[in-house]
């Protein structure tokens, strides 16, 4: 599984349109930012800190196809960046990912960290 963390509007469009076309920095990116379960708790962090608002979507790699591609990021680390949109049928599941009382997101109880 990759992972897309969003605001839960950009998530309720998405599934409105049947497809995710990126959020803003995406869009500026020219691809579709994911992280791999080891990453995407670093990227909430320092992406998300403080966010509300926040949907954790899991998405088969599988069904990313020739779109997906493993390139240099944070550290030179290796991140999961979709070129192009991806259908709702990749979606595995979509959870919130809600601010704990210390200021950190937990995640769902059954997340492979």
């Amino acid at each position: 599984m990759l992972y897309k963390v969003l605001p839960r509007d950009e998530w309720e469009r998405a599934e409105s349109d049947g497809v995710f076309q990126g959020s803003g920095i995406d869009h500026d990116d020219g691809f579709i930012h994911l992280s791999a379960a080891d990453q995407v708790a670093q990227t909430v962090k320092l992406h998300f800190a403080g966010r509300t608002d926040l949907v954790l979507v899991a998405i088969d790699e599988g069904d990313l196809r020739d779109r997906l591609r493993w390139e240099p990021s944070r550290g030179g680390m290796l991140f999961p960046h979709v070129y192009g949109t991806i259908a709702m049928s990749a979606v595995r599941r979509a959870d919130p990912l809600p601010l704990g009382e210390n200021g950190v997101h937990r995640f769902p109880a059954d997340f492979p960290v």
